[in-house]
Order: structure tokens, then sequence, then C-alpha cells
């Protein structure tokens, strides 16, 4: 039997390098170094009840921390979080270090994975109001790897992938995201303003799945493959609706406006960086308004899978017949889960005393060093 292959990540401890690192230790194929500002956080200590993990002790922004977590790895996963760096230093940073795209490929790695979102600015025909920068950032860049990939130069020493989500489903029932759960007077209430759109909600239990696939095979499909995943186009009407079916009680959404729903949300930080690490005094720099404006835009004009972020959802039930297809199926099983593990139903969970986070960055209260 071959040894595991050792997978570099960088973004291990995030929302989405959780599941990835679970499903690859898991699986007995790979080994995974983490790349981690602290071995001591509940995160990472969550991530070696997986298995053995080496750690590199570091930031993205330090090409010494980089260098030693790329070195000897077969492979890489990459998931930067763009509300640290901000748009303009996560496009220098991805492309300089994290990507692999100079430091990683001088340090032996053979296959690649970026972690993306989709390039919503481009999609749109380069319209402003739908300028998003923490995800056009991801965007942007994934489009230059896979250009690289192309190149003969480039393929002799690494071949790679992107990985492309949306808005994580567990957002819904999570802290300060952009539409948390409120209860009033007794009613589970979401307010996102989304018009007639939807969003392709990615499923984080599929997460692991999905990467471990680029992975098994790095030599074939997986190869320039830009794997766009999602639950489904969720709107926020049946999101409801499904919640009161699964949990009995009763639900509503409100579609409220864009920019009401940011001061809200948001308060006094609605007019503050995007990225928290980012210069407020550059013009580059996006305030959180300006950037989720942009994002409720994308997704106000994604309705029907026929908008602008689209999913071939053919194509990912023919890689993961056993994802997940459905916000219904999801809080099923979310509900059963919670029952499961001692967390409480759905409801006990939205109450806003139980609510979690699932966003490193909010957990975090954003802060931290790039």
């Amino acid at each position: 039997m071959s040894s595991p292959r050792l997978v570099a990540i960088i973004g291990g401890t995030g929302a989405q390098g959780i599941p990835v690192v679970r499903d690859l230790l898991e699986s007995g194929d790979y080994s995974v170094r983490v790349l981690t500002r602290d071995t001591n956080s509940a995160r990472f200590k969550e991530l070696q009840s997986f298995g053995p993990i080496e750690s590199v002790v570091g930031t993205f922004a330090s090409e010494e921390s980089l260098r030693a977590t790329f070195r000897g790895a077969w492979g890489a996963f990459v998931n930067i979080d763009g509300f640290n760096s901000g748009e303009k230093a996560e496009t220098f940073w991805t492309i300089r270090v994290s990507t692999a795209w100079e430091l990683a490929i001088e340090e032996g790695v053979k296959f690649y994975v970026h972690g993306n979102i989709d390039y919503g600015y481009k999609k749109s025909g380069f319209r402003p109001e739908f300028h998003c920068g923490h995800i056009d950032a991801k965007g942007r860049i994934a489009e230059w790897i896979l250009a690289q990939n192309k190149d003969t130069i480039v393929r002799e020493r690494m071949r790679s992938a992107v990985f492309t989500t949306g808005p994580y489903i567990e957002m819904t029932i999570g802290k300060n995201t952009p539409f948390p759960p409120t209860v009033e007077d007794g009613v589970a209430v979401w307010r996102a303003p989304l018009a007639d759109g939807a969003i392709p909600l990615t499923a984080l239990d599929d997460v692991g799945v999905f990467v471990k696939y680029l992975f098994d095979n790095a030599d074939g499909e997986a190869d320039g493959l830009d794997l766009k995943v999602a639950v489904d186009h969720v709107t926020f009407d049946a999101y409801v609706r499904a919640f009161s079916k699964v949990t009995g009680k009763p639900a509503r959404w409100i579609d409220d406006d864009i920019d009401e729903h940011i001061t809200t949300t948001w308060g006094p930080g609605a007019d503050k960086p995007a990225g928290y690490n980012a210069d407020p005094n550059d013009p580059a720099t996006m305030t959180i308004r300006r950037n989720f404006t942009a994002w409720f835009n994308l997704y106000r004009h994604s309705g029907g899978n026929k908008g602008l972020i689209q999913r071939d959802y053919a194509q990912l039930d023919r890689i993961y017949p056993q994802r997940i297809k459905s916000a219904e199926e999801w809080l099923q099983r979310e509900n059963e889960k919670g029952l499961r593990l001692g967390w409480g139903s759905l409801w006990d969970r939205i109450q806003p005393e139980n609510l979690g986070h699932v966003l490193k960055v909010t957990e975090d209260g954003r802060k931290g060093t790039i």
C-alpha cells in the first residue's frame, strides 16, 4: 500500500477548511499539514480530533511560513480569508504566495486547489453595482490560475484546479452572518434583501467530499477543472417553508431594503473596511456596505439558476450522488444532528442565546494578523 500523499492546507481552521481536513484524513489516502496562527485554538484542536496533523505556525503573508507549509507536500488546498486581508492584499498574496504560482511551485507542490467564489463582477459585464471585493479577489485569481494551468512551463511542474463555493447554508442558523435568524413573537424570522433572486448555498458537510474528489482525480478530470458546488439555488421563501415543515414552527422571510438591511445588520461597522486588516485610508479599500450591497445584488440576479451565478447540478450529482440537494434535506439532517449531539432542535438552536459562529472571522471578532 502506498503512503498517504501530503496535502498542505491554508485556511484549515476556517469553515470550509475543517471538513476538508476531516475528509482527507478519514479517507486514509492523504496526510495533512496546516498553517495556523495558534495550535491551541479550539478550531485547531477540532482538526486534531480527525487524526494526526502536521502544523506550521505562521501567517499566509509570510513567505517563510508558506515555504515551510508547502515544502515536500504533494498537494495544496488554499482558501484565503478575504475578510482578513481585503481585496487588494488578497490579490497580491494569492498570486505571490498562497496559490503556489511562485513559491509552492518552487517547493515542489504537484497539484494545487484554489478555494474560490464566483467572479460576479466579470459575469455581470463589469458593472460596478456587482463588484464585491471579497469574492472578486478570489474570482479573478481563479481565472489567472486556470490560464496558467494551460502553460507548458507550469504544467511540467504543477497542475491546478479551482473549487468554487457559494455562501454556506450553515450561515442561515449562525451568529453575525449577513442573514442571521431572529425569533419574534414566537416566529422564526429571516431578513434578506433578495427580491425574486436565489442563493446557490453550499453545505459544509459536502465540501470535503468534493475537494477529495479533486485530489483523487488530479491526473484526470480535475486537471484544470473549476468545480462549482452548491446544494441548490435557494430562495428564502422556500427556505422558511422548509424550516416550518421540518420544525413544526412558524417562520417568515422579510425582503427588506438592501441599505437598511446592511445598516441594521452591521450597525456602525457598516462603513468600516470589509477587510479588517485593510488600510481605511487606501482608496482601494472597500467598505462593508459597498461590499455587501454588491453581494446581495449578485444573488438578486441569480434566481432559478438562470442569472449571473449558475451551477451544473447534473455534474454535481454525477460526482457525488449522495450530496445534499435541497434546503429541506439540509434542515432535516441538521435537526437530526442537533438532537443526536445534544445541541437541541433547530428551533432551540436559533434562539438568540444559542446561536453559534459559522465563520472564523466572526468568531475571532474581526481581529488578528494577515
